[in-house]
């Protein structure tokens, strides 16, 4: 429930906090100056939506560097490590993407990719992971993110948060527009929006954003049925994969810093809001398609 709660409020503060941020700045006095801009608006939507969307991916690698307590691998020092690095190099080969930086952090098991590029992201895992699963588990795991990887699913989360957004912050902006004229009709003393329109959008953006959020977790959890099926494919067999998610089934999922939690392993299941779907459903999907 922490994580969901996290993931949705997160997504939903980045469009009010823009939308406050805007209001303060005069921009919806500026849309509203001679009745409502729709094109001005929706090109204000667009930056508003894709903004703080691409910027947090521009950021996600050295943010999860900062956050996660991540201990690079630049030189392997044991042989574990150089496994590791070895794995992840003979996985991104395969799918064809550049080399990912590799790292190891403390904790429980879990895992995660991030990075804006396929061929400057970054594969992490956790020691949790690696002391409570065989090497061949942990093989699936890191195959997994690399599939991540190689699907551009961290371009394409992005794509769907900013275009999610844009759809918040513009409908918000109408239906406050249409709120206020009803409540100022007859009113000509002032050509401003009123106060209606700043409680509205304000509302709206907070309403709409637990909406987007829906639609947004959704996607996420397609995209782990996917990455799973990579991992089988890049390790040329299911059973690897299926018996890491059983396997991560019976053991605590490690908590991530919230600007990586939808890249890991792991996650808040059975919810609306959940970026990844029950470990029994990636199972049964695995048996009936891979």
């Amino acid at each position: 429930m922490k994580r969901i709660l996290l993931f949705v409020l997160t997504n939903v503060m980045v469009v009010a906090v823009l939308g406050i941020v805007a209001s303060l700045l005069g921009v919806n006095r500026f849309l509203t100056a001679n009745g409502l801009n729709l094109t001005a608006l929706l090109g204000f939507a667009l930056v508003m939506g894709f903004g703080g969307a691409i910027i947090s991916l521009l950021i996600s690698k050295p943010m999860a560097k900062w956050t996660a307590g991540l201990r690079m691998i630049d030189n392997p020092q044991n042989a574990d490590e150089a496994w590791i690095v070895a794995t992840v190099r003979k996985f991104a080969d395969k799918a064809g993407i550049g080399m990912p930086e590799v790292a190891i952090f403390e904790g429980e098991p879990n895992a995660f990719a991030t990075g804006a590029f396929k061929n400057s992201s970054l594969v992490a895992v956790s020691t949790g992971l690696l002391q409570g699963m065989t090497r061949e588990e942990v093989e699936a795991v890191i195959g997994h993110e690399v599939a991540h990887i190689a699907n551009g699913d961290m371009v394409t989360m992005t794509l769907i948060q900013g275009v999610m957004n844009t759809f918040v912050v513009f409908l918000s902006r109408v239906i406050g527009y249409a709120v206020d004229s009803f409540l100022r009709r007859g009113d000509d003393r002032s050509s401003g929006p009123g106060i209606g329109y700043y409680v509205s959008t304000i509302v709206l953006d907070i309403v709409l954003g637990f909406a987007a959020a829906i639609v947004v977790a959704w996607f996420s959890r397609q995209r782990e049925f996917r990455a799973d099926a990579g991992a089988a494919q890049l390790m040329g067999r299911k059973q690897p994969m299926m018996n890491a998610l059983a396997r991560l089934g019976g053991l605590p999922a490690g908590e991530l810093p919230k600007a990586v939690e939808a890249m890991g392993i792991t996650g808040a299941v059975g919810k609306l809001f959940a970026t990844h779907p029950p470990i029994e459903e990636r199972i049964a999907a695995l048996q009936r398609n891979a």
